[in-house]
């Protein structure tokens, strides 16, 4: 199966997005993609998320949407049929690993310990999400599992900024980070997509200014 992060490689930073209304969805998503951001994570943690990520998978062909927050068997087949094209879980159980490897999508489940990361491992699955990447150790827990663990590969989400991603992003195993600070709640409030844009296209140089300063 295709990995998420072969999905869209030249993008550093995966927004995570929170739609209230999903009217807002399809112009939000093209200033992301603008900006630079093409693979974009809808939360399921409203109740227009899943409209949301249906308007954009028909309107904003050069977007890759994908759904978070998928923690159940239901909602891996509810994103999966509104045309997600991949998915984001906090965390995995059997059943649902089994959910989500089913479904055909590529997926990142999520870890937070090196047991965890061990168990995917056995079970084939390589990328995944670390979560909640700050309150979870932060960037010396994943320079740590890098040497032991050197075919596992994270996406870490969850209290991660402008100013820490770069850190993260200069690992050997993150090829990207989770984020929503070009998503501030007045921008998205004010329907200030050309804001958005512009915080995007900074987020999307800062692989480039990592290479440039190793």
């Amino acid at each position: 199966m295709t990995s998420v992060f072969d999905l869209a490689p030249q993008a550093p930073v995966v927004p995570v997005v929170v739609i209230e209304d999903a009217a807002d969805a399809v112009p939000l998503a093209r200033a992301l993609v603008a900006g630079g951001l093409p693979l974009i994570e809808i939360t399921l943690r409203t109740p227009a998320a899943l409209d949301a990520v249906r308007a954009v998978a028909a309107e904003v062909p050069e977007a890759v949407v994908g759904a978070g927050t998928v923690v159940t068997a239901e909602a891996v087949a509810a994103a999966a049929g509104a045309g997600a094209r991949f998915l984001v879980s906090p965390g995995w159980t059997e059943r649902l690993l089994g959910a989500l490897g089913d479904s055909g999508v590529p997926f990142l489940p999520g870890v937070s310990t090196a047991s965890e990361v061990v168990a995917l491992l056995e079970r084939g699955v390589e990328a995944m999400k670390f979560f909640p990447a700050e309150a979870a150790g932060g960037v010396p827990y994943l320079k740590s599992l890098a040497g032991p663990l050197p075919g596992a590969r994270f996406c870490p989400t969850g209290g991660i900024s402008a100013g820490s991603a770069p850190a993260y992003l200069s690992l050997p195993n993150v090829p990207c980070v989770g984020g929503t600070w070009m998503l501030p709640p007045d921008a998205l409030a004010a329907r200030d997509w050309p804001r958005v844009e512009a915080l995007a296209r900074e987020a999307s140089g800062l692989r480039g200014a990592v290479a440039t300063r190793g």
